[in-house]
């Protein structure tokens, strides 16, 4: 039968990275491709603890629930992010499958066909699908290991009058990049000048490896509150699993998320939601934070000092501040789409970095995800991946 799928769907890509991700099921090849946390850190008694509250509160605990979240929780979430500096009420905090229905409902009551998004360059890879399948015109501006170049953004801003920006400030996917101050506050003194929303990704603030420095959130540099729209996660700081993450931001665009969200899926799990508000509640969160945090910084100083064996100038990177990623540039003549199969079967994976990139890719670039492994594994990986990269015959 030919079926006739609405013109939308022709905007509908594949993610590179779940593409990826399948190859690598075979049992040999050690992955650093997925975004993933460390398994073999996870609360697994606490959150089995968590889940037996639910249950020992009674049957009301299975029932539907509210769109914008279990209010405890949202309670909850409200006192963490004041942590931060965010300033925030419940009411004005929606609560979602995830980051990525974030990305998914904010774009879904913002774009029209033809409007444009500025992004980073390189950036994550599903926020792009995201903008593309509602048909917007995604544009990249000039970013540095500081951040967004400010002549770049004000001349884009000002002759494409952008429907909004998106950014991940701190310890960015895919290449691990901290914004300084500087360029934070530039970022929102334009946005105020030209009255333009900003989307801020923060699914990896928690996860910083030198507590003594300050990234402030841009929310917090929106004292109006009127130009960021803020998310962020459970996924990377509890489990992957509970597929928790929630949104704030001016109230007129959460509300509308909000009614939007009740289209799509009426609400988020209402037993994942009570499970990890008792979690919140009764478990040692910033301690376990704290605890992530120390190992990824041990596991990326393993990953780093294998890096460091590569010859002096065939690569490149930084050395990042926080996060799961670590991100590779080779010289022009490499390709990281074609190394990357002779890499599988040597049993090693990572994830080439063209599908990073808005219009432009870089093919010389990839990058590696250094939270998953255990370190002996970690390191059997590395050994793996320096001989294909030290093989001339491979590159």
């Amino acid at each position: 039968m030919n079926y006739s799928f609405a013109p939308h769907t022709k905007n509908y890509e594949s993610s590179a990275v779940r593409d990826i991700l399948k190859v690598t099921q075979q049992g040999h090849v050690i992955s650093f491709a997925g975004g993933l946390p460390a398994e073999d850190i996870f609360p697994i008694e606490d959150v089995k603890i968590a889940y037996d509250k639910v249950f020992a509160s009674g049957n009301s605990s299975l029932q539907y629930g509210l769109t914008e979240g279990f209010l405890p929780l949202r309670e909850a979430i409200q006192s963490r992010m004041e942590l931060k500096g965010i300033s925030s009420h419940p009411e004005n905090i929606l609560i979602t499958t995830g980051s990525q229905q974030v990305i998914d409902l904010f774009s879904r009551v913002m774009i029209a066909p033809g409007d444009v998004v500025l992004t980073e360059d390189p950036t994550y890879l599903s926020a792009l699908q995201v903008f593309r399948s509602y048909g917007a015109q995604v544009t990249a501006v000039k970013s540095d290991d500081h951040g967004m170049d400010p002549e770049d953004l004000r001349q884009k801003i000002d002759t494409l009058n952008p429907k909004f920006i998106y950014v991940i400030p701190t310890f960015s996917n895919p290449d691990g990049k901290t914004w300084n101050q500087e360029r934070r506050q530039c970022l929102i003194n334009l946005c105020y000048e030209y009255n333009v929303l900003i989307l801020e990704d923060d699914p990896y603030g928690d996860i910083q490896f030198h507590p003594d420095e300050q990234y402030q959130p841009l929310a917090v540099l929106d004292e109006e509150q009127t130009h960021v729209v803020y998310t962020s996660t459970f996924s990377k700081s509890v489990v992957p699993a509970l597929r928790t993450g929630w949104v704030t931001g001016p109230q007129e665009v959460v509300q509308m998320m909000t009614k939007a969200k009740q289209m799509n899926d009426l609400h988020s799990s209402s037993i994942d939601q009570q499970a990890l508000y008792y979690l919140l509640r009764d478990f040692d969160l910033n301690g376990h934070i704290e605890r992530i945090s120390k190992e990824y910084y041990l596991r990326m100083t393993i990953m780093r000092d294998y890096l460091n064996k590569l010859e002096p100038g065939l690569f490149t990177w930084k050395e990042p501040k926080g996060g799961m990623f670590m991100w590779i540039e080779g010289n022009e003549t490499l390709n990281t789409t074609a190394l990357l199969h002779k890499a599988v079967e040597k049993g090693v994976a990572f994830v080439p970095g063209a599908p990073f990139y808005v219009n432009q890719p870089k093919h010389n670039t990839f990058r590696l995800n250094f939270s998953h492994s255990a370190p002996e594994k970690l390191k059997l990986g590395m050994d793996r991946l320096v001989d294909v990269l030290l093989n001339p015959a491979v590159v």
